[in-house]
């Protein structure tokens, strides 16, 4: 996370700093890298990040078996909960299914 630097003439303002939550932006690259390690599986990116109470719920899109052509690859979807350090609460897999197939909107 890039640091902001302190005001001495504000001695809450490291407190406040110590209190920021990570970004959306953070939160997604964080929890794409902790599916990824946990999983062994190739990413194919990020699909959501949504606020919750106690941090972040992010969706990650990975290829769970390669397979020729690749149209036909069997995907995954896997929720990562984050709390606002960018530390994994909890992980699963809510969606798996075949990249020819469209969305219809059940994950």
């Amino acid at each position: 996370m890039a640091e902001r630097r302190r005001s001495s003439a504000d001695p809450d303002a490291g407190a406040a700093e110590d209190r920021r939550r990570m970004s959306a932006a953070e939160a997604g690259r964080e929890g794409l890298e902790q599916i990824t390690e946990l999983t062994g599986k190739d990413p194919e990116g990020v699909t959501g990040v949504k606020r919750s109470e106690d941090g972040w719920v992010v969706m990650v899109e990975v290829i769970e078996d390669r397979r020729i052509p690749s149209s036909t690859d069997i995907l995954a979807t896997y929720e990562a909960e984050l709390d606002d350090d960018g530390e994994l609460l909890s992980y699963r897999r809510v969606r798996r299914y075949s990249r020819g197939r469209g969305d219809n909107g059940d994950a």
